[in-house]
């Protein structure tokens, strides 16, 4: 799952970026307003880590952007103002929740790992698609109750289907998904499909009542067989 954090103090942002990446998700920052506008105008993200002051504007003002693209990226504000002000317009404007400057890394990413999953599974701690189940949390995928093992990219390209299922997704989106700000290092979108056809192997082979189809022209879909 992909986040981006919007911090300018350097310290914070690499201190965030580390502990989520310990997390295993895909980590994307930017360290003003301008960048931050860019990135939500360009990408999706399962949840944006946002300070509402920002170089260059407000993070209030990018929760408006959002809002104007009819986007459903969870938000998460972190600032050190703690005016009840700010929390009623970040709220009014599509945040999700708000945790005041200074925090607990370890309370940052329950509630990160919350907000997604309140997301994607209805607040469930495990996505369930016909017989497999995907445990976010522990980063285990079980099909029938019986552990299927998958790489890295394996797993986060399932976080992805599971999360969109019966959606046609296209490979830029598939690779942006995974990689991030680091897609230049996933030698060509050819090794999505390398990804995706062992991905699909392994589905077959475990009896997933799930089958993740290739869609001429467009990308893939996955959906209950």
């Amino acid at each position: 799952m992909k986040i981006l954090i919007v911090e300018d103090e350097r310290d914070l942002r690499e201190t965030i970026r580390a502990s989520l990446l310990k997390e295993k998700f895909v980590v994307e920052t930017a360290a003003d307003y301008f960048s931050a506008l860019d990135k939500v105008n360009d990408y999706d993200y399962d949840c944006i880590l946002l300070d509402i002051m920002l170089p260059g504007g407000s993070g209030l003002d990018l929760l408006r952007e959002l809002k104007r693209l009819k986007r459903n990226d969870s938000v998460l504000i972190i600032s050190a103002k703690d005016s009840l002000d700010d929390k009623v317009d970040g709220l009014e404007l599509g945040a999700d929740d708000y945790l005041t400057k200074p925090f607990h890394l370890a309370e940052l990413n329950a509630r990160v790992k919350s907000l997604i999953r309140r997301r994607v599974a209805q607040g469930d701690l495990t996505i369930t698609l016909g017989n497999l189940t995907l445990d976010p949390d522990k980063h285990v995928v079980q099909v029938d109750g019986t552990p299927l093992q998958l790489n890295r990219k394996e797993y986060d390209l399932l976080y992805y289907f599971v999360a969109n299922p019966n959606r046609v997704i296209n490979k830029m989106s598939l690779a942006e998904s995974v990689w991030g700000d680091n897609i230049d290092q996933a030698d060509s979108l050819d090794f999505i499909y390398s990804q995706v056809k062992n991905l699909r192997k392994k589905l077959k082979q475990a009896g997933a009542s799930v089958e993740l189809k290739a869609v001429y022209g467009f990308g893939y879909k996955l959906s209950e067989a």
